[in-house]
Order: structure tokens, then sequence, then C-alpha cells
């Protein structure tokens, strides 16, 4: 009996101690569980703090200080291929007095090896604005308020909300990135003047080779034109009326200028951060400004164009920009 018991002690000993044959038994070894697969969700998110907010050459802010966050859930369909859509805000200096810029946004993002594109739309939302108007320019305003006037005689609406849908592409070869965009709105800054913007893009980002010491860095440049149509009667005037008015007799509206606007700038890069120093500037002198902006600190009266009075305005002149901000992705964090 003790030989039996031996036997089948020193059979099951053999057995466990030649994992190396497990392939010749019948029975497969159990397979270890696979990686999950990656999640197609992401989000992307940052804040900013600049000494001025600048959109296509014209200061939002005032010349002053503003600070900005943004928050972009992002879907990645496969490689090629990302819907996204985004909630941002910006402090600003108005015409209107407007409370913030609260930007809602969406789009999809294909790409084909190094060229890129991009096309959404997007809602620019001033909330808390007040009209500033006088006499009959009240009437077009519900939220106009008696004695509403700019000591430049500027007038402005109490909404500035509007949308745009845009397309871009740009192409990336080596370290470079040529870039084109195009956005469209049919009511510009709710003006009642349609706008077209078209820009072209330049951006050379150093390799880690020319890295300045821990910084990494970057140049790029932008050219683009505005294109600007005719506001509404709310902006309109005749002849010797008040407001952001004109010489030529155009009280249905006045026909906006159309301007070029340009900037350059070097940005240093360090993990999520990155500071962005850049000049920006536009041909437009500061009378048709003043016209297109209703800026309420316009001064002057020797700035006279067929569609402005005399009062002239720098928020559309050269200006430097210093950016600090932050940006980076959920998935970059795991």
């Amino acid at each position: 009996m003790k030989k039996v018991v031996l036997s089948v002690v020193a059979a099951l000993a053999v057995s466990a101690a030649v994992p190396a044959f497990a392939a010749d038994m019948p029975v497969k070894a159990a397979k270890a569980a696979p990686a999950a697969a990656p999640s197609p969700w992401d989000i992307a998110f940052g804040a900013a703090i600049m000494n001025d907010y600048v959109f296509r050459g014209v200061t939002q802010s005032g010349h002053k200080p503003s600070v900005a966050a943004y928050f972009e859930p992002r879907y990645n369909i496969n490689s090629n291929l990302q819907l996204y859509a985004g909630l941002s805000g910006e402090s600003i200096k108005f015409a209107n007095n407007a409370a913030a810029e609260i930007d809602m946004y969406g789009g999809v993002r294909p790409t084909f090896g190094p060229l890129a594109f991009d096309f959404g739309f997007w809602y620019y939302y001033y909330p808390g604005g007040t009209c500033y108007g006088t006499g009959p320019t009240m009437s077009l305003d519900p939220g106009c308020q008696p004695g509403g006037i700019f000591p430049s005689g500027n007038v402005a609406k109490s909404v500035a909300s509007f949308y745009e849908v845009y397309a871009k592409a740009a192409y990336t070869w080596t370290d470079w990135v040529f870039g084109a965009n195009f956005y469209y709105s049919p009511n510009f800054l709710n003006l009642g003047a349609e706008g077209e913007y078209l820009s072209g893009t330049i951006k050379f980002t150093a390799p880690e080779k020319m890295a300045l010491g821990p910084f990494g860095w970057y140049v790029s440049g932008e050219f683009g034109h505005q294109w600007l149509g005719t506001s509404d009667p709310f902006y309109g005037c005749a002849i010797g009326a008040a407001g952001s008015g004109c010489l030529a007799n155009s009280p249905n509206g006045i026909n906006y200028k159309d301007y070029n606007t340009w900037n350059v700038g070097l940005g240093l890069t360090w993990k999520v951060f990155t500071l962005d120093l850049r000049y920006s500037d536009t041909d437009l002198n500061k009378g048709d400004c003043n016209a297109f902006t209703s800026d309420p600190t316009a001064t002057g009266i020797q700035n006279q164009t067929a569609i402005n009075i005399g009062a002239g305005s720098s928020w559309c002149g050269a200006t430097f920009i210093a950016k600090l901000s932050a940006d980076l992705t959920l998935g970059s964090l795991k």
C-alpha cells in the first residue's frame, strides 16, 4: 500500500515540475486577459493671462489685461477623424460694457497624413451689455435707455453676440506648419454687416537639438484680411445727426472699411506652459476704427473719413501682446 501511495505522489511531483511541456498536453494553458483598448474620449483644457486680448488686430479688452480659460471634450472616431465641442471664456472691454465673452463651438477634424482640416461652428456670446443710443436710434434696440450716448458721439447695441462658420487647413512639413483659415458670419458682432475673414499662417517649431536649455521655442506669423459689409440702421446716420456717424448721408447703415491685419511672434514652451510674445497691427486708420468699434474712449475731431465724423480710436492700432498659457489634455495626465 505504501508503494502505491508513493508512486502516486511521485507522479504528481513530476507532472508539476515540467511546465515546459505544457504545450504537449491536451488541456491548454489559460491565456492572459488582453489589454484594454484606449478610450476614444479625451478632454483638452487650459487657461491664459495676457496683457491685451486682440482679435483680428482689434483689442477686445480696451488694451487692458485679460484672462481666459477653455474646456474641450474630444471623441476620436479613429486615428484620422476627431469630433470636438468646446466652451471658453475671456474677460473683455466692449463698447456696450458686456460682462464677458463666452464661446461655444464644435466641429470635426479630419487628417490625411501631413494635411489636417478643421470644420466647425463658433458662437460668441456677450452677456450683460447695455445699449447706448439717442433719438430715433433708441427705438431700434429694446434695451436702450434715455440719455445713453458716449461723449465721443458713438452708439452701441446692447447685444453684440454673433456666430461664425469656419474651415481651416494645415500642412506639416518637417518642423514647419503652413495654414489657411476662412470664417464667415452673416451678422458680424451683431452690427448688421456680413463678415468674412481669410488668413494664412506659418509656424516653425524648433527641434529638440535647438532647444534653449529647458525651453522649446517657435516663431509664427499670420496675415489676414477682414471683409465687412454695411451696418443696419442702428449705426447709420444722416448728415449732422449724432452717432458713430458718417460724412456721407447713410441713414440705412454705414459701409464699414475692409482691412488687413498681421501679427508675428516668438513663443517659449516648458512642459504645459507657453509664453507667447507677439506684435499685432492693422491698416485701419483711427477714424474708420472708431466707426467700426464705437470705442467709448475715442477722442479728437481730426479723424474724418467717409464713415466717421471725426473722433479717433486706437483700438485697431499696433500693440504688443504677452500671453502666458497652460494647455494640456486628460490623456496626458494618465
